[in-house]
């Protein structure tokens, strides 16, 4: 009798253990056709201005429109845009509040710092890459140089002494100028700044002559003559500035340098939740019109899987950690 009573109560425990599992399966279709039924925030803790920041807002009204729900784009760049990295990796789970970061956040700032306070490849929920950035080198027209071989010549020149600007200390616009005169064998003084938009001011200005920007940022500038465009640090020339050579023609062979900007959920977002903003960032990225914006602005739309994002944040990761160890950088 008490073996029956115990197998009759395993019975009825695993019968309510099913149900309940049945009924919150089933409960995931209702759920997902309710969401989203208020606004969503869209942290980009990059400064306003920039070019993740950019195409993030044109990606984001379109969703917004489909969505029919609105979305707040809210900028937070503080420490290199670790602090809105953090603040969506604690955020609720619930689809409500989510990141729009670049790898300038999780691949170059996340390496500098001893101990990031969050897991910068595995402490989010990929959504989606939004956009491939493109880069230019470009300088004051008071320096006088009119290629990748003049501005070398000239730092050679002055060992330390000519100025580049940054939007910060292991920002991309920082580590791709190292990259560049490490092997070229000279020294430029580093100008940190606390974000690209002030940084490229400055050298509009002339207050620092020269720096590494995204296109988006500087094409306007450029097309107006108040920057040079010494080179383009890609396998082709860019069709924005197709009379800029690359830096294999500039004298420069293998330097090929690019960022990227992508959407993030926090940790533990329910897949069906993170597919539904995957579906929505990929069809605004299809939108003719979309597309046409970003391509305006030297940004490529790629849209991706969860997966294959999270592969691309993984390798990126790790070759940005051995890039800023093999040359010594330090945050300050």
């Amino acid at each position: 009798m008490i073996k029956t009573k115990f197998f009759g109560r395993q019975f009825i425990l695993g019968g309510i253990a099913i149900l309940l599992s049945l009924g919150m399966l089933n409960s995931n279709p209702a759920w997902a056709q309710t969401y989203p039924d208020k606004t969503i925030t869209l942290l980009v803790p990059l400064q306003a201005g920039s070019a993740g920041d950019t195409v993030l807002r044109v990606v984001a009204q379109k969703m917004a429109e489909n969505m029919k729900q609105a979305i707040v784009v809210e900028n937070q760049a503080g420490v290199s845009g670790l602090l809105g990295a953090e603040r969506v990796s604690r955020a609720a789970p619930d689809g409500y509040f989510i990141g729009g970061i670049s790898d300038s956040v999780l691949n170059f700032a996340a390496n500098l710092v001893e101990k990031a306070n969050f897991d910068s490849v595995g402490g989010f929920e990929p959504i989606s890459l939004v956009a491939n950035v493109s880069w230019v080198l470009v300088a004051n027209p008071a320096l006088g140089a009119k290629s990748i071989a003049d501005l070398m010549a000239l730092a050679r020149a002055k060992p330390g002494m000519l100025d580049y600007a940054s939007a910060g200390t292991g920002s991309p616009h920082h580590i791709a100028m190292e990259m560049l005169t490490r092997p070229q064998r000279v020294t430029m003084k580093h100008i940190p700044y606390k974000g690209a938009s002030q940084s490229l001011i400055d050298v509009v200005s002339g207050q620092v002559p020269v720096m590494f920007s995204a296109t988006s940022v500087a094409l306007p500038f450029i097309k107006q003559g108040k920057l040079i465009a010494l080179g383009v640090p890609a396998e082709k020339r860019s069709p924005l500035l197709p009379e800029v050579p690359t830096f294999a023609e500039g004298g420069v062979a293998g330097f090929n340098f690019a960022t990227w900007v992508a959407m993030y959920a926090p940790k533990g977002t329910p897949a069906i939740i993170v597919n539904r903003l995957n579906a929505e960032a990929r069809k605004a990225l299809e939108d003719p019109a979309v597309r046409e914006k970003l391509l305006s602005l030297g940004l490529e739309p790629a849209p991706t899987t969860p997966a294959q994002l999270a592969k691309m944040t993984a390798d990126g990761n790790a070759a940005v950690k051995k890039i800023i160890r093999d040359a010594g950088i330090k945050a300050e």
